[in-house]
């Protein structure tokens, strides 16, 4: 669901860019584009417009609706629907007017006004109107997926003041981020939804107002988007020298090996690599040998958050901390990163990694402060947090030894080579929708066994693996949860105990700690950027304390692969790799195709 991720990426203390109402929303200062800015500096004004770009999507799709808990969505889908304003990439937590041309921001953070283009339109050439927007507000609150009536939570209520006038009222004493979040509502045409079912999953195709529209699709096969030559927002700054492909196509591959070999052989256009052994020893080939496919890493700053085996303690047998620490101890990440990912990463030891906010070392005075009143281990307060290692020999009899133990604590014993408590076996399943991490999980899978655990393997289809992710129904999953560089509302989403029985949330873990629940309560109401930094180090020495994942792995650069027609700026974002600023280069596209004629490629 493109616009929940989106939503992580917002900042916690808003200002308008001046005293009257602005172009833009900004963290704290002046944004770094003024009122009269032409285009953002890692776009090119001058990039043609033209020629298909070609993804490989995985799984299928049986909905045009992203913006619910039901069906498959397509890829893509967020091309058709404008938002308020536009996240700028290129400076932390700044979004300019998109649909709304200015924003005014109460003084005293009470609320906010959005003030819509008068050019604005839908595809079917209708205005956008303010009360599309809070027609648009109310359906995703309180139909669309759970993590919508999550954030706008603090609102109490919209407001239509006007045709192209819409205000929106805070609570009391509400998040800072409010406006960001509110900026990157998607707007609908309130005439085609008013009488239709938002939340079923159909393949209707529904009226936007983005820069494209549903082209042809074969349902779960294929889907494309036509770029919209009329597009009301083409010439805005916002989006000058973006979307300039012509067609953009989805082509759908059940597994992920296929799609190397596909691109490979020339399938689709663009890859980001995700997969260490792939990205060291699967780009070989002719096309490549010749050079026709370009390989490269981008670096880019951005927070990588946590990714990990995920405990549901929603099961009994992982309720105890002192079992999921064991199991931790049971992850050979050092054997792993150099036998499997050919050491290519570093290990997660935060679930803010690679940021400002990541917990290191023992807390300080402040987070004593923050921590002191909270019913948690004493450790978090006491010690420094590392997670188990190893030699990466393999050997890892220490900590087996360790995790046994922990395990007796708990009350599990061995007994004939399995691990019990009352009489019953140490049993669980890892569910998984991708095959490529068996050979991750395998070895973990053997030193459980070692300590007497059975850990069964179970890969499913992506709909079942999200039936089962939405209702809860796993033991173990493989999940990540993203972080920004100033986290905010998302986090009730992930570890509050609110969440922890919401269908569709993304407390996959089923957390529910009151002290956890301050914490993530205090890192949305932090008053100023140094205080959301104390605070978000306090919520995560509680969340790696509490051993709620075994973490994994991170990078900070995108590995991609791309066949060598395209053109782009010639600085990117620091902070997101806009694809939609590349454009096709003519010339070279055509020596393509000439070059890929002489291999036998089509």
């Amino acid at each position: 669901m493109p616009y929940i991720l989106s939503l992580i990426l917002l900042c916690c203390s808003v200002l308008p860019a001046s005293a009257e109402p602005g172009h833009a929303l900004a963290m704290n200062g002046a944004p770094k584009y003024g009122p009269d800015f032409s285009h953002f500096e890692y776009a090119s004004p001058h990039a043609p417009k033209g020629g298909t770009m070609r993804f490989a999507a995985i799984g299928t799709f049986d909905s045009f609706n992203p913006f619910i808990a039901k069906g498959n969505a397509a890829d893509g889908l967020d091309l058709l629907f404008d938002t308020l304003t536009v996240q700028a990439l290129d400076e932390p937590f700044t979004e300019y007017g998109l649909l709304a041309e200015r924003m005014d921001v109460a003084p005293d953070g009470s609320g906010i006004t959005f003030f819509l283009r008068k050019q604005a339109c839908f595809h079917t050439g209708a205005p956008v109107r303010a009360d599309d927007v809070a027609f648009s507000f109310t359906l995703l609150r309180d139909q669309g997926a759970p993590s919508y009536a999550q954030y706008y939570a603090e609102v109490e209520r919209v407001e239509v003041r006007g045709e192209r006038e819409v205000h929106f009222v805070f609570s009391p004493g509400s998040s800072k981020e409010l406006p960001l979040i509110l900026g990157q509502l998607p707007v609908f045409s309130k005439d085609y939804w008013q009488d239709k079912d938002f939340g079923a999953s159909s393949l209707d195709v529904p009226v936007g107002s983005g820069p494209y529209t549903v082209g042809d699709y074969k349902p779960g096969q294929q889907i494309s988007y036509t770029r919209n030559p009329t597009y009301w927002g083409r010439d805005l700054p916002v989006q000058t020298g973006r979307y300039n492909f012509d067609t953009i196509i989805y082509d759908y591959y059940r597994d992920l090996t296929v799609t190397l070999e596909a691109f490979k052989a020339g399938e689709y256009d663009f890859r980001q690599e995700y997969n260490s052994k792939q990205w060291a020893t699967g780009y070989t080939g002719p096309a490549i040998k010749a050079g026709l496919v370009r390989t490269e890493s981008i670096p880019h700053e951005l927070p990588q958050g946590m990714q990990g085996f995920v405990f549901n303690l929603r099961r009994p047998f992982f309720a105890d901390a002192r079992v999921r620490q064991a199991i931790n101890y049971a992850f050979d990440f050092e054997w792993s990163n150099k036998n499997l990912f050919y050491s290519q990463y570093a290990r997660s030891q935060s679930f803010f990694s690679n940021s400002e906010m990541a917990a290191i070392g023992l807390p300080g005075p402040e987070e004593q402060e923050i921590l002191a009143p909270l019913d948690l281990p004493p450790e978090v307060s006491t010690q420094a947090f590392h997670l188990p290692v190893t030699d990466g020999s393999g050997t890892i009899r220490d900590n087996l030894r360790v995790a046994t133990d922990l395990l007796a604590q708990a009350g599990w014993t061995v007994q004939n080579g399995v691990l019990t408590r009352d009489g019953q076996p140490f049993v669980f399943e890892m569910l998984l929708v991708q095959a490529d991490f068996e050979r991750v999980v395998l070895p973990f899978q053997r030193n459980l066994a070692r300590l007497g655990i059975t850990m069964n393997v179970r890969l499913v289809d992506t709909s079942q693996y999200l039936q089962r992710l939405r209702s809860f129904d796993y033991d173990m999953i493989v999940s990540s949860f993203g972080q920004s560089l100033s986290p905010g509302n998302e986090q009730r989403f992930m570890w509050h105990s609110s969440s922890a029985t919401m269908p569709g949330a993304r407390n996959y873990c089923g957390i529910q700690n009151p002290a956890i629940d301050t914490l993530v309560d205090l890192v949305i109401a932090a008053p100023d950027h140094d205080s959301l930094i104390l605070r978000c180090k306090a919520l995560d020495r509680a969340l790696l304390w509490g051993w709620y994942v075994v973490p994994h792995w991170h990078t900070t650069a995108w590995r991609v692969a791309y066949w060598d027609k395209f053109g782009r700026p010639e600085h990117g974002p620091h902070y997101g790799l806009d694809l939609h600023t590349w454009w096709i280069d003519a010339d070279k596209e055509q020596a393509l195709a000439g070059k890929r004629r002489q291999l036998g490629l089509k």
